[in-house]
């Protein structure tokens, strides 16, 4: 398991939002809530969806504040703002209508 924590810090220090969920979620394992909360938070500040359901699921637990959650709310909705154009609409609209021809 050492050389997947590794490959996962790396690829989380480089600023890969899906390391970084893995790494909170092994740091949920491990039984490091507050450290997992962190992970989370900077991964849904990039825009990841499942660190914010993580998130969600940790205030629920109360292991993160109302304060911090609603912060990262903002930034992941600024994130994901800022990664809608028209071509990725109409990228997303074609293979979605190209599954549906075959």
């Amino acid at each position: 398991m050492g050389k997947v924590i590794y490959h996962l810090e790396e690829a989380a220090i480089s600023g890969h939002p899906t390391a970084r969920c893995d790494l909170g979620c092994e740091e949920v394992k491990d039984g490091n809530a507050e450290r997992a909360g962190r992970h989370f938070i900077i991964a849904a500040n990039l825009g990841h969806d499942d660190s914010m359901k993580n998130l969600m699921a940790g205030y629920r637990g109360g292991f993160v504040s109302k304060e911090e959650l609603a912060a990262t709310l903002r930034a992941h909705h600024a994130a994901v703002d800022a990664t809608k154009s028209p071509q990725r609409d109409a990228g997303e609209e074609f293979f979605r209508n190209l599954g549906r021809k075959f």
